[in-house]
């Protein structure tokens, strides 16, 4: 009775899990990508605040450009007055209409204009940088949430593959106990070993679930959404040379590019704290226009007058002394540019220990597919030699569980392997500056 839940239960998580997947298209590598990289929620946001940094490089926010204002003003206002004296108005209404137009340009500020205009474009190219470096983080963890759905799901082909041979196997001891051809040892040997693969097959399907859910966050779609992967990881195993890693990793590598800009910047700053030593000239002029109307009971008509005030002046502004901020700024500039040359070379000194970990990564991950390529063939081979003793009688239950779980120790071990290679090759590329952004 027992055994008929547990094989009643297995066919229906087997078809749960995989008759949905049946009407799915399988995607590539490369098509995952495409969707995360429409999708994914942090790379719009990288994106976006790529795009604020790209629009403060404009000449106004650097000061080029003039600041022009106008105002306009209506007013309206009565009056009642006694009065013996003749100049009076006596009771009278004005109504009064103005307009101004004032232009503001700094002409020199000792180049603090065009270093600010430098300045921006700089930070422009840092933030599509750093929009870069969030992209590229997200494509590799897509691509490696990718590669291990399939190392989760060609490790539940394998643990079905064993549920299904242990499953055989038990059959056979049921049908030798009946007729008395074997112990009931055997039988509850077979019986455990069964169940076991039947525990690991629900672990599988289990670790399969979540590997979709981790990779659907990733790409910006419901956790439940459902596709096939391919069915196994393409690795071309190949012989970089690490020269010539090291020197393509110096011109793309990102995080790298990065700390240089930091340091353009930084010097940058230092041309601003001298700028501060040379006065500002500046441009002011103003344009106006009043047209007033007075109303009084004691003039025939009304009283209209009408006037222009326009203004133009240049100032200069020199700041004589100031309590030593500016001698005091420029000095923390110079510091602060010592501090990212030092932060430059600290980082290009790690970056050379980068490539070379991940080129041995990626050297000893492919040997170690060699390896465990050559294992998986001896483990088959047994498995087959001992399964076809096993049915002639020559061979115990324990041998035959013994090449059962080598070979699936193998087939896992492989796929493991493959995993680690893959992204072990991932981590080159970005290197390499070879991951896909676009």
């Amino acid at each position: 009775m027992l055994q008929n839940r547990i094989n009643t239960m297995t066919i229906l998580i087997f078809l749960i899990s995989v008759l949905p997947l049946k009407a799915q298209q399988v995607i590539t590598p490369d098509e995952i990508v495409s969707i995360g990289l429409q999708n994914n929620y942090g790379i719009r946001i990288a994106r976006n605040v790529s795009e604020i940094a790209d629009n403060n490089k404009g000449l106004g926010r650097a000061g080029l450009l003039p600041v022009i204002s106008g105002t306009g003003n209506y007013t309206l206002s009565s009056s009642s007055q006694t009065t013996n004296s003749p100049f009076s108005f006596g009771d009278s209404d004005t109504r009064s209409y103005g307009a101004q137009i004032n232009m503001n340009w700094t002409l020199f500020d000792g180049f603090r204009m065009f270093i600010d205009r430098r300045r921006y474009i700089e930070l422009a190219i840092l933030g599509e940088i750093q929009a870069r470096i969030t992209i590229e983080n997200n494509v590799i963890m897509i691509l490696n949430s990718y590669y291990d759905l399939i190392q989760k799901k060609q490790l539940l082909d394998i643990a079905r593959a064993s549920r299904d041979v242990s499953e055989e196997r038990l059959n056979r001891e049921r049908a030798r106990n009946e007729i008395g051809g074997t112990s009931t040892t055997d039988l509850l040997n077979a019986q455990v070993s069964f169940n076991n693969d039947v525990s690991a097959l629900l672990d599988r399907e289990l670790e399969l679930d979540i590997a979709y859910k981790d990779l659907n966050i990733l790409l910006g779609k419901e956790p439940d959404f459902m596709f096939l992967p391919v069915d196994d990881i393409e690795l071309e195993i190949e012989e970089p040379d690490l020269n010539a890693v090291m020197r393509l990793a110096e011109e793309k590598y990102t995080p790298y590019i990065a700390v240089i800009k930091d340091l353009v910047l930084a010097e940058q700053d230092v041309r601003y704290s001298k700028s501060q030593y040379f006065p500002n000239i500046s441009l002011n002029a103003n344009l106006g226009y009043t047209d007033r109307t007075v109303s009084s009971g004691r003039y025939d008509g009304d009283i209209e007058t009408q006037s222009s005030d326009n203004s133009i002046f240049l100032s200069v502004t020199y700041d004589l002394f100031d309590g030593f901020r500016r001698r005091t700024a420029l000095q923390n500039a110079k510091i602060d540019l010592k501090n990212r040359e030092l932060a430059h070379q600290d980082e290009l000194n790690r970056l050379k220990g980068l490539v070379r970990e991940k080129f041995m990564n990626f050297y000893k991950a492919t040997e170690k597919v060699r390896l465990e390529q050559q294992n998986i063939q001896a483990a088959r081979q047994n498995l087959t030699l001992q399964q076809e003793r096993f049915q002639l009688g020559s061979a115990n239950s324990i041998e035959f569980r013994d090449s059962q779980i080598n070979y699936n120790r193998a087939q896992s071990s492989l796929i493991n392997a493959k995993y680690l290679a893959k992204t072990a090759q991932i981590e080159l590329n970005r290197l390499k500056g070879e991951i896909r952004i676009k």
